[in-house]
């Protein structure tokens, strides 16, 4: 395995996952609670652009790797994924929405799995539904951890729109990949 800058920030991003829950454990009389979701919204802010940059390096200095492609979607999962469960555990988003969102990570992971195992991997690669979904998680995350309004603006009502959107796109992502790798399973079966 070759360490290359993308695949250092996707590194940086799998660290990322458990601070942002570690900060809500950091005792009352070090820190205030606005200070905690402002440095939780930062850390998830710092993860989705090392996700963006990673990916630009990789594609620009020819850095993709095996293990970078394998690694880069799994970091994404956590980041998500356990946003959505401290998120949850503060009240800011739904359980609904929480477990249609994680749901289908461990579904869509199973079937890209499987499709890699029986050849037919590019039938699942991300689609614009799927991108979608991911910019509208990004956008909505660090909106629900920082809570607050500025000028009239409440970013936790923008973050529960846009994660609401989200948990739509998913299942409609999810359809998608399951309508494509449709024929390929039903031949293995």
């Amino acid at each position: 395995m070759s360490i290359n800058i993308p695949i250092i920030l996707t590194f940086i991003r799998v660290a990322i996952a458990p601070l942002i829950l570690l900060v809500f454990y950091i005792p009352d009389k070090y820190i205030c609670i606005t200070s905690i979701n402002n440095l939780a919204a930062f850390l998830f802010i710092t993860a989705a652009l090392t996700d963006w940059l990673d990916g630009w390096l990789a594609r620009s200095l020819n850095q993709s790797t095996l293990f970078g492609s394998f690694l880069d979607p799994v970091a994404d999962k956590l980041i998500v994924c356990s946003s959505l469960i401290v998120l949850l555990a503060l009240g800011r988003v739904s359980t609904f929405v929480t477990l249609i969102i994680i749901t289908r990570e461990i579904f869509i992971s199973a079937l890209r799995e499987w499709m890699a195992r029986i050849g037919a991997e590019d039938v699942v690669s991300v689609n614009k539904i799927g991108k979608l979904k991911t910019v509208f998680q990004m956008i909505a995350i660090p909106c629900l951890f920082y809570e607050k309004s500025i000028l009239c603006i409440s970013f936790l009502k923008i973050g529960s729109l846009l994660i609401s959107a989200a948990s739509i796109l998913t299942l409609l992502s999810m359809f998608y990949y399951i309508k494509c790798s449709w024929p390929a399973l039903k031949s293995k079966f």
